[in-house]
């Protein structure tokens, strides 16, 4: 079921299956800034990852000797939310552990989703509560697909990614079954601008770990209209499309985590990226998205 949020300024609907994100409308022109979600490229908008992100090892993870599987990016996104909350200018979503989850992945959580408008911007923020009687592991993180192009006869070569400082960063590569390989790539040289391009994505994903910088913005050479993506508080960064599909759109994907390197055949709790949490305790993070009208 959707539910819809707006203000003078944007709308936005979201889906119970997920909690996904469907919608960012500026309701200036009725521009649509997320993808449409169409089967033939990719079927989601913007679907949220946990309790992994990326890929696993043969699907499957290990904690206290115990073989577990998951798929990728975990559960949420397939799971039925409850909207537990709204107000003029919020909505709050919830998932929480059931027999189903517990059997595949051993936690027991309370996952919830705040998205919260204010003028032309959307905040999103991941709630996650441990109600167990010890500390559970967890990743998290958000694979927003952005329409680009937003105009008729643009391409995706007409659009850029400009941080907000000067970069010089390498980019983990993944291997042929999405795990990540420790030789990290040189990417950006004392730059902050990522010209697009469907070639660009010919060996999948950029992943950048600890940029310097807080915003990245998806912009035009041919008019204001784009974004302003804040994800300061997520340690790493994935920028995605399908580049064989020539798919029109561009993920912008903020993480608390990642994939399984190639390497690793440890413990899920040892796995570099995770997070912890203790029982009764709470985690808080969120980005937000400014639209350009």
């Amino acid at each position: 079921m959707l539910y819809w949020l707006e203000n003078d300024q944007i709308k936005i609907s979201v889906d119970t299956m997920g909690g996904e994100l469907h919608h960012i409308t500026g309701k200036k022109e009725g521009t649509q800034y997320l993808s449409d979600g169409n089967p033939a490229f990719w079927k989601y908008h913007a679907p949220i990852l946990f309790p992994i992100v990326g890929k696993l090892r043969d699907n499957s993870y290990t904690i206290e000797d115990k073989t577990y599987h998951l798929p990728q990016h975990g559960l949420a996104r397939v799971r039925e939310f409850q909207m537990v909350s709204q107000s003029a200018n919020h909505l709050t979503f919830e998932l929480s552990s059931s027999e189903d989850t517990l059997a595949i992945y051993p936690y027991p959580f309370v996952l919830r989703i705040i998205y919260r408008l204010e003028g032309n911007n959307l905040s999103v923020t991941y709630e996650v509560l441990n109600p167990n009687s010890s500390t559970m592991y967890f990743s998290i993180g958000a694979h927003p697909a952005f329409r680009c192009p937003l105009e008729e006869g643009e391409s995706l070569e007409d659009y850029s990614l400009v941080f907000d400082s000067k970069e010089t960063a390498y980019r983990i590569p993944l291997n042929t079954d999405g795990l990540l390989k420790r030789d990290k790539v040189p990417f950006l040289d004392r730059q902050n601008t990522i010209a697009l391009s469907h070639e660009l994505f010919s060996q999948d994903a950029l992943i950048f770990e600890s940029l310097k910088s807080c915003t990245v913005r998806l912009v035009s050479k041919n008019h204001k209209k784009g974004l302003v993506f804040d994800f300061s508080e997520f340690p790493y960064l994935g920028i995605w499309t399908i580049p064989d599909k020539k798919a029109p759109f561009v993920c912008i994907e903020p993480w608390m985590g990642h994939a399984d390197y190639e390497d690793f055949h440890g413990d899920f709790t040892q796995k570099e990226g995770v997070l912890s949490l203790d029982t009764g305790e709470a985690f808080h993070c969120t980005y937000s998205i400014q639209i350009n009208q």
